[in-house]
């Protein structure tokens, strides 16, 4: 079976780190060959900007080719259930895809959001497990409910700026931030999961428990943070969870108990306004850190100030999702040793 890069936490935390590594050498030496005459396929089911760019110019960089694919637009529209009768808009079934798509390519990456309808069936991750099930080249999840080609870059540029690849004992603080529309919990899952799996004092700040994230992954944060010797916790309280913090990571997602019920969910996400970064809440902090995933809506997630200040790496953690998946994609095809 081929290895995948679906999730952070289905690998080693040493392994983890050979990858920031590796990522850190691509940094500094942006061209090579080391995939050269190599191919990846990037199927995207959602827009992307940073995703696609950097996997795009990371292959072109290290010598491998690039197919870019919009399944429903330049590529036919796949079905994913087993057992149907395909009578409908899918023209083609997973198993195919994956298969063919295996015996062109050396790695296939996915980028597949939530419905946003039953978050019972979303959080089975259906499409990029079944490219997993089914491909015979390795898979990288390119965001789907989790984003670890982001969890990396995000670690990376913190070890930079700390000077360190040892993070233990940092005050993590993950906050939710108000957005208009209800987002994708991924981001979320993401940074909680690799915040505690590197051993930092994490807190998970949001306006109340119905904002608490998927059972898994809160698990998941509990365990990694009893692994590391880390911490883990959940607070409502703004001021409290910044105090002294090392690191500001900002977030919005959508309450798990409305999910596709978003306008009952509304008013209270409405009312939660002020869970914004601004100056006042990073002046709390220990001259702490400050980033997020981006795209970033300004004045409404962070304030310009928090933005333009030179305590935000959000651009350079940006810029560290090249070297990551650079890291990645040489790792999965040249290094086995790795896990």
């Amino acid at each position: 079976m081929p290895r995948h890069f679906l999730n952070t936490q289905d690998w080693s935390v040493d392994g983890l780190q050979q990858m920031l590594a590796s990522a850190s050498a691509f940094k500094a030496n942006a061209l090579g060959d080391q995939l050269k005459g190599r191919s990846i396929a990037l199927l995207f089911f959602n827009p992307s900007m940073r995703t696609r760019t950097s996997f795009e110019l990371g292959a072109f960089q290290l010598g491998a080719h690039a197919v870019v694919l919009q399944p429903g637009k330049d590529a036919w529209p796949i079905e994913f259930e087993l057992g149907t009768c395909m009578d409908g808009d899918t023209e083609e079934h997973i198993i195919e895809v994956a298969k063919v798509l295996s015996s062109y390519v050396d790695i296939i990456a996915v980028r597949a959001f939530p419905k946003f309808q039953d978050w019972q069936s979303d959080r089975q991750d259906k499409v990029l497990n079944a490219f997993a099930r089914y491909a015979t080249v390795p898979v990288i999840n390119m965001e789907t409910i989790t984003h670890p080609c982001q969890e990396m870059a995000h670690i990376l540029a913190l070890q930079e700026h700390f000077k360190t690849r040892d993070l233990r004992g940092k005050k993590y603080v993950l906050t939710w931030t108000y957005h208009p529309k209800a987002l994708n919990t991924a981001v979320a899952n993401s940074a909680l999961t690799i915040a505690t799996r590197m051993g930092m004092d994490v807190t998970l700040l949001c306006p109340n428990a119905e904002y608490l994230l998927d059972e898994r992954y809160m698990g998941w944060a509990e365990q990694n943070a009893a692994d590391s010797g880390g911490g883990f916790k959940v607070s409502h309280d703004i001021a409290a969870s910044y105090s002294g913090a090392d690191v500001v990571y900002a977030k919005s997602w959508g309450a798990l108990p409305y999910f596709g019920r978003w306008q009952d969910e509304q008013p209270m996400r409405d009312e939660n306004k002020h869970f914004i970064v601004d100056e006042a809440k990073m002046a709390l902090t220990n001259n702490g850190v400050f980033s997020h995933c981006l795209p970033l809506r300004r004045n409404i997630k962070a304030t310009d100030a928090v933005m333009d200040s030179p305590n935000c790496i959000a651009i350079a953690e940006a810029e560290n999702r090249l070297h990551v998946q650079k890291a990645i994609m040489d790792t999965l095809i040249n290094r086995p040793e790795i896990s």
